[in-house]
């Protein structure tokens, strides 16, 4: 899934790319993908881009005087930018294709979703906090204003596991399930210690490590084609994805929890004093 630094890359290079350009042609090939229907996707058609904009993990193309198109590419989505565009009219049902957008240059990018679980999204709207997923997102972490007091305060009472903390949207914006393994391992922590028992000491960790962590995902990907993106992601987590492979700290295992639709990975010695965790679905989790 693509989460906060690959799709501040994204906005960086539709920003290059679209900024300034008009859309001719606004094409949805799997009518699923749209979740909106007033103004219509035809609202976008003959209009310049003047704006892309990241809202947590949603990306937002402002026009010169009509609608936003915003889109969340989900677990399977992805953008593909394509110079020129193939010619004629894309078959419905054939293919991951879920929508194509085309410029006045005969340029312009292709959304396609993998799998059978349709969940890739398509707004079009006056305002992007128009669309709820917008409305609802908690602050964005790398936002000047989001200090380690912030954090603080939004952990504080908070009794869930830090690991499904750092997860949700409404709490902190643009986190999915393998920046959060990399977060903690970079922390130090349990992925199932507790949010709202961390010492101040342990905040100001966790908080160090979601910055450094989410700022050098996006330098890496930084100036990279918007196809390069997934691979660059997956050479640069540490843990996440990697069980069974050596800890990059200190050598030991890296271990894997599994859940009904995802799991996580850490490092025991790193984040758990060496005490493997139990798979959730057989038994009660190790602190």
């Amino acid at each position: 899934m693509p989460e906060l630094p690959e799709v501040e890359a994204l906005k960086d290079f539709l920003t290059e790319h679209l900024t300034g350009h008009e859309i001719v042609r606004a094409l949805p090939v799997a009518i699923s993908v749209l979740k909106t229907y007033d103004p219509p996707l035809t609202a976008v058609e003959g209009r310049e881009v003047t704006a892309v904009r990241r809202y947590g993990k949603f990306l937002a193309l402002g026009t010169d005087g009509g609608p936003h198109l915003v889109t969340h590419l989900a677990r399977a989505g992805w953008l593909h930018w394509k110079d020129p565009l193939p010619s004629g009219v894309p078959r419905p049902g054939k293919g991951p294709l879920a929508l194509r957008v085309a410029l006045e240059t005969g340029a312009g990018f292709d959304l396609t979703e993998a799998g059978t679980q349709k969940r890739l999204a398509v707004y079009v709207v006056g305002d992007p906090a128009e669309v709820q997923g917008i409305a609802r997102l908690g602050p964005d972490p790398l936002a000047d204003d989001f200090d380690e007091a912030r954090l603080a305060e939004l952990l504080s009472g908070e009794r869930r596991r830090i690991k499904g903390a750092l997860r949700d949207q409404s709490m902190i914006a643009g986190v999915g399930n393998a920046y959060s393994d990399e977060i903690l391992h970079a922390a130090r922590m349990s992925p199932f210690k507790l949010a709202s028992s961390l010492t101040p000491e342990e905040t100001a960790r966790l908080y160090e490590a979601l910055r450094t962590t989410l700022t050098d995902a996006v330098e890496r990907s930084r100036g990279l084609a918007a196809g390069r993106l997934k691979t660059e992601k997956k050479t640069g987590l540490r843990v996440h994805g990697r069980t069974g492979e050596p800890c990059p700290v200190c050598g030991d295992t890296i271990r894997e929890v599994s859940f009904s639709d995802s799991s996580l990975q850490y490092c025991p010695t790193c984040q758990t004093g060496g005490k493997p965790l139990a798979d959730r679905r057989l038994s009660r989790l190790l602190k």
